[in-house]
């Protein structure tokens, strides 16, 4: 072979050898990259080439399919998609996933390997099996009511079954239909540019995924870390609590929402009862920071990694703070703030003798034939405070309800704690309060862990006067009686 020839033939083996390396790194290195790509419609075709598993509530299911006789075969449909947007989010062919439809998505589109019994064969065959289901932990007489209960207000509401932490109920208003937009039309289009330009904010997903000051509400933190660490040993005996209390360092007094509490040494049961910032801001100072912190964070504060499993925003309790800071921290305020599931979780922690339970949307996933591939067991999230503390503080909580800031949550034939809330926010405090209440409640006489613990927030009311009780706690009372009426 001429040397001309021998270079021709090392030059194609060069180029064969080229050629092997780019497809390896396309097919291989690329393959995960290149299928996830926004540009590349072929997974999102495949998607929607088959009925998607549902969405279940109960025995309900709250989702489907429907042939389009387009471009993608099939496109989401919802059941009574508002009430329940908040739980199952939204399956959209242009917009993608979010919620449980995106968190389940291999599941309910058929991809997910537990689906198959023959996974390798699956995938040499190239066979899809058919999308499975999700069930939910969801409540429905109690998601109706929480629904109901919030109205057209801006809010949200968590319900939790403390014993376990499964979510009873998870409402966000003003909400959407995820139908409206599910498709691939100028229609679907013109429907996600309305819900994106609206100033209410219907796709924000206020259980989970906002923060707000919990004002007088998170005093429940307090008073636990106040038992728990033994700087209250007493919840009816007088506290060492001055009045008036001037924020440390400063010259500024923590004032009260009533005159009723301007007494000095002001016992644990008559300030929460009655809700005085004095005292519980001079607590929270005399159990310190580091103290505060921990409890704080045992009941969800700081998580950055909360999964429902759909992800909740971080909860915030500063962990660097001066002693006047800390004081107003101790109410609810300075930049303290929670989501709605974690404020559920404060109550749901003190039901269950003071042990968090992880909080869980999905109860299993199961194949179309309704094989379980995963059920779902509760999980311990944190021991919070001892079984003691929490027996005091559910007596301070059925207090505030009983004779305090808290009646409107009574329920006949049950006992309820709870815990009002009315957090100022803006400039000066220009803004409209967020009304909160958090609350737990049980059948009269029953020893059991409590069924239901719940969280209210009311963001932006019309209401002439804001206040937890007026506004938060009715909307918890009915939550509750739906859960123990079930």
């Amino acid at each position: 072979m001429s040397v001309t020839g021998r270079r021709a033939g090392t030059f194609c083996l060069l180029l064969i050898v080229a050629l092997c390396a780019q497809a390896t790194r396309v097919q291989v290195f690329q393959a995960e990259e290149l299928n996830h790509n926004g540009a590349n419609q072929r997974l999102v075709i495949e998607r929607y080439s088959q009925p998607r598993g549902g969405i279940r509530v109960g025995a309900d299911t709250v989702t489907g399919s429907e042939a389009t006789g387009g471009r993608f075969d099939f496109k989401r449909t919802y059941t009574d998609g508002p009430l329940f947007a908040a739980v199952t989010g939204y399956s959209s062919q242009t917009y993608g996933n979010s919620q449980l439809e995106g968190t389940e998505d291999a599941l309910l589109s058929g991809t997910d390997p537990r689906l198959s019994g023959w996974a390798v064969w699956d995938a040499v065959a190239r066979r899809r099996n058919p999308g499975g289901d999700v069930y939910t932990t969801i409540d429905r007489a109690a998601q109706e009511a929480a629904v109901r209960g919030l109205g057209g207000q801006r809010g949200a509401v968590a319900a939790i079954e403390p014993a376990t932490g499964r979510i009873l109920a998870l409402a966000s208003t003003p909400s959407y239909d995820p139908g409206d937009f599910a498709g691939a039309s100028a229609g679907d289009q013109e429907a996600w540019n309305r819900l994106q330009a609206d100033p209410g904010r219907p796709m924000l997903n206020r259980a989970l995924r906002q923060t707000y000051p919990p004002g007088s509400a998170f005093k429940v933190v307090t008073a636990a870390a106040a038992l728990d660490s033994g700087v209250v040993t007493d919840i009816e005996a007088p506290t060492d609590a001055p009045y008036p209390y001037v924020l440390p360092g400063t010259e500024t007094p923590l004032v009260n929402d009533t005159r009723a509490c301007d007494e000095p040494g002001q016992s644990l049961d008559t300030a929460m009862t009655l809700s005085c910032n004095s005292v519980l801001g001079h607590l929270g100072v005399r159990v310190g920071l580091d103290r505060m912190v921990a409890t704080a964070e045992a009941f969800g504060f700081n998580d950055p990694r909360l999964d429902t499993p759909v992800r909740a925003a971080r909860s915030v309790f500063d962990t660097r703070m001066d002693e006047a800071q800390l004081a107003l921290s101790s109410i609810g305020q300075f930049d303290t703030a929670a989501t709605p599931l974690v404020m559920a979780m404060v109550a749901a922690g003190m039901a269950n003798n003071g042990t968090v339970m992880r909080p869980q949307l999905v109860d299993r996933l199961a194949r179309a034939d309704g094989t379980v591939v995963r059920l779902t067991r509760p999980a311990v999230y944190r021991q919070a405070v001892s079984p003691g503390t929490a027996g005091q503080v559910r007596r301070l909580m059925a207090n505030a309800v009983e004779n305090g800031t808290g009646r409107a949550a009574r329920i006949p034939g049950a006992v309820v704690g709870g815990k009002t809330g009315t957090a100022e926010h803006g400039v000066d405090n220009s803004g409209t309060p967020y009304a909160w209440f958090i609350a737990w409640a049980a059948p009269a006489g029953s020893d059991a862990v409590p069924p239901v613990a719940v969280a209210v927030v009311i963001a932006d009311s019309s209401a002439t006067e804001v206040t937890g009780g007026g506004l938060a706690a009715p909307v918890a009372r009915s939550v509750m009686q739906a859960v123990l009426a079930g």
